[in-house]
C-alpha cells in the first residue's frame, strides 16, 4: 500500500454511520458554537471592563472564558463545513497544528480548575492568608509547573505523531485528535500510546485528584464551621459536581482510544466532541452567570447594550 504520509493529506469522517442524515449535525453543532462565542465574549468582557471583579476568583473565571472562546475556534468550523459540504480534507501538518492547538487549549479547561480550587481552599480554609497565598508572585508557583508540564507533554505526543509513516488516511473522527490519527500508523505504536496514557494520568487525572482533594477538605471545612452559609455550601457542591461531570467525559473520550471496548466509532467521536464543546456552552453558566456580582455586571451590560440600541442615531 502507498504511504499516505507523502500525500501529506487525510480526510476527516467523523460520524460516518449516519449516512444522508450526517448534515442534520450542522443545526446543533452551529448553535452550541454561537452559544459559546456569545457566552464567553460577553463573560471575558465584563470581567475586563469592570474593576471590581479583578479580584483572583473572577480573573480564574475569565481566563477560563478565554479557553473556552478560543478551543472551539480550532475545530467547530471545520466541523461545519464538513457537515454541510462535505468538506473533509486536512493536511498533516494542519492536523498536527490542529491537534497541538486543542490538546493543548484542552488541558487548561481542568488545569484553570485546580487553580480555582486552590483559591476556593486558601478562602476557606486559611482565610486569614488568602490575599498573601492569591498574591501574584506567589501564586505563581502553581501556575508555572503547570503550563510547563501542559506545554511539555502535549508538544512531545504532537511530535512523535508527526515522525510516524500512515498506512491509511481516512480518520473515524471530525478533527484531528491524537489517537484516531496513530490509529492509522504503520508499523508499531507503543510509544505513541505510551505517551498518550501518561499524558492522561498526569494532566487530567491528576488534575482530577487533585480538585477532588481540595473540595474534600472545602467541603468538610465548611461542615465543621459555624459561620457557614448553605449558599455556599451549595455552591461548592455544585461545582465539584459540574467537574466531575466534565472530567468524566474527558478520561471517556481519552481512554477510549487506548483501552479496547466495544463502543460504537460514533459515539467516541461524540464524546470526543462534546468534553471539549460541552464546558464551553456550560462553563460561563456555572461560573459567571451564578456568580453573583458578575451576574450583576453582566446584567448592567446587556441593559446598557439595549438602551444604546434604542436610543443609537439610528432610531432618530
Amino acid at each position: 500500500m502507498q504511504n499516505v504520509s507523502s500525500q501529506q493529506h487525510f480526510i476527516l469522517n467523523g460520524f460516518a454511520e449516519l449516512g444522508d442524515l450526517r448534515p442534520v449535525l450542522f443545526v446543533p453543532f452551529l448553535l452550541m458554537f454561537i452559544v459559546a462565542l456569545l457566552a464567553n465574549s460577553l463573560l471575558v468582557y465584563v470581567v475586563v471592563s469592570q474593576r471590581s471583579l479583578h479580584q483572583p476568583m473572577s480573573i480564574l473565571i475569565a481566563g477560563m472564558a478565554c479557553v473556552d472562546l478560543c478551543l472551539p475556534v480550532f475545530f467547530v468550523p471545520n466541523m461545519l463545513l464538513s457537515f454541510l459540504f462535505d468538506w473533509k480534507g486536512i493536511s498533516l501538518i494542519g492536523c498536527l497544528v490542529q491537534m497541538h492547538f486543542i490538546h493543548f487549549f484542552g488541558t487548561f479547561q481542568s488545569t484553570i480548575l485546580v487553580w480555582m480550587a486552590l483559591d476556593r481552599y486558601f478562602a476557606i480554609c486559611t482565610p486569614l492568608h488568602y490575599h498573601e497565598l492569591m498574591a501574584l508572585q506567589r501564586f505563581l508557583k502553581f501556575i508555572v509547573p503547570l503550563v510547563v508540564r501542559n506545554m511539555l507533554l502535549i508538544s512531545l505526543f504532537v511530535s512523535l505523531a508527526g515522525k510516524l509513516s500512515f498506512c491509511r488516511n481516512v480518520m473515524n473522527h471530525c478533527f484531528c485528535e491524537h489517537m484516531a490519527l496513530v490509529e492509522l500508523a504503520c508499523g508499531s505504536t507503543a510509544i505513541n500510546n505510551l505517551v498518550g496514557l501518561i499524558t492522561v494520568f498526569l494532566i487530567p487525572v491528576f488534575d482530577f485528584l487533585f480538585i477532588a482533594a481540595s473540595y474534600i477538605l472545602i467541603i468538610s471545612t465548611m461542615l465543621r464551621s459555624s459561620s457557614t452559609s448553605i449558599k455556599a455550601l451549595h455552591t461548592c457542591i455544585t461545582h465539584a459536581m459540574v467537574i466531575t461531570v466534565s472530567l468524566a467525559l474527558a478520561l471517556i473520550a481519552l481512554l477510549s482510544y487506548r483501552i479496547k471496548n466495544e463502543l460504537p466509532a460514533a459515539v467516541r467521536v461524540f464524546f470526543s466532541t462534546m468534553y471539549l464543546l460541552f464546558p464551553s456552552c456550560f462553563n460561563p453558566i456555572i461560573y459567571g452567570v451564578r456568580t453573583t456580582e458578575i451576574r450583576q455586571h453582566i446584567l448592567n451590560t446587556l441593559t446598557h447594550w439595549k438602551r444604546f440600541v434604542q436610543t443609537g442615531p439610528w432610531c432618530s
